[in-house]
């Protein structure tokens, strides 16, 4: 530092991020040929040291170590929507996630739907790397835009031929777990309620499937049951159900949800939980532990996911060598299943 001006000059900037002069110039610049990880350190270190900037140098400098967006493309079965519970933990855990790292947070309304939606997101948006909530329907739209940018991070399964870096959660086991637990309560006939379609929806359907015949129960197709992820389509679903006569003592649904709506469905209907039928859920939402009775359902370790995302997409922006990760999902047993 200059002792007599009492100033900071570039040398010092540059000595303090431990990169040249002619970079830290560009970094104050915006220029295109710094990464954007290094933009940021150099604004956060002129910021802290109370570099004048000239008039013309970019007004972006937040000092934040990068600027993340969250998408949330069309998914199966469920609008996609900030309102949905299951969504607002996950940007929740996201969100508590970038905070941690010295990252901000954009949520966007988009909602891509084709590869030039993806291709022109990626283009546009005002941030240094996109974290998707959901494959969707999106996956070898996903696998092309890979070719292009890895600058992204995708909610979801690891499937076969991916190019791209997910965090998810074994839906496999988690609809077995679920399932499995029904059975071993002595429930005989044990119903699906949700999507069949779509990569998530498809493993936890099954898990279910895989839980029935290691249990020795018969595959009745009449109880599965396509439900969106609405309280009102849920407990619809129950009650077409019953009014047909079909006999049922356990219920699997494939979002906690789903498992609300099927509750209030079964007491309408003067059904008793868990005493008539069985209820587990999905997700381990807030709300779950606080309904009467209290779900049964499995967890997908959502604070942990977010942090994965996270530390992921910074390390795509660096250009790191990132990988896929699957965490376990968790059986969390409450008052609707009796045990």
């Amino acid at each position: 530092m200059d002792n007599i001006s009492g100033k900071i000059r570039l040398e010092d900037l540059a000595k303090i991020a431990g990169v040249s002069v002619a970079t830290v110039s560009r970094a104050l610049n915006d220029s295109p040929a710094v990464n954007r990880v290094t933009k940021r350190r150099v604004w956060k270190i002129a910021r802290d040291h109370n570099y004048v900037l000239n008039q013309d140098m970019p007004m972006s400098m937040s000092g934040s170590q990068a600027t993340i967006a969250i998408v949330i493309p069309p998914p199966h079965g469920r609008e996609g929507r900030f309102s949905d519970p299951f969504y607002q933990e996950m940007i929740s855990a996201v969100g508590e996630a970038a905070r941690d790292m010295g990252c901000d947070l954009l949520l966007s309304h988009l909602t891509p739907k084709s590869q030039n939606d993806l291709a022109t997101l990626m283009a546009n948006i005002k941030a240094d790397g996109v974290i998707f909530l959901g494959q969707s329907y999106l996956h070898d739209r996903f696998n092309h835009l890979a070719d292009s940018t890895n600058k992204f991070i995708v909610w979801g399964q690891e499937l076969p031929g991916q190019k791209y870096c997910t965090v998810g959660s074994n839906n496999l086991q988690g609809g077995t777990r679920a399932t499995s637990h029904l059975a071993r309560l002595g429930r005989k006939r044990i119903a699906y309620f949700g999507e069949t379609e779509g990569t998530e929806m498809k493993q936890r359907f099954q898990g279910y499937l895989s839980a029935l015949a290691e249990a020795g129960l018969t595959y009745d197709p009449k109880l599965v049951v396509p439900t969106h992820f609405e309280l009102a389509s849920a407990e619809a679903a129950v009650l077409t159900l019953i009014n047909k006569g079909l006999a049922f003592d356990g219920l699997f649904a494939c979002s906690d949800i789903i498992a609300f709506g099927a509750i209030r469905g079964l007491m309408r209907a003067g059904r008793s939980v868990p005493d008539d039928v069985s209820v587990v859920g999905y997700d381990n939402i807030q709300l779950a532990s606080l309904t009467r009775p209290a779900l049964t359902t499995i967890s997908q370790e959502l604070a942990r996911a977010g942090k994965l995302m996270v530390s992921k997409l910074i390390g795509s922006i660096s250009n790191d060598d990132i990988h896929t990760e699957i965490l376990s999902t968790e059986l969390v047993v409450r008052e609707s299943c009796g045990g």
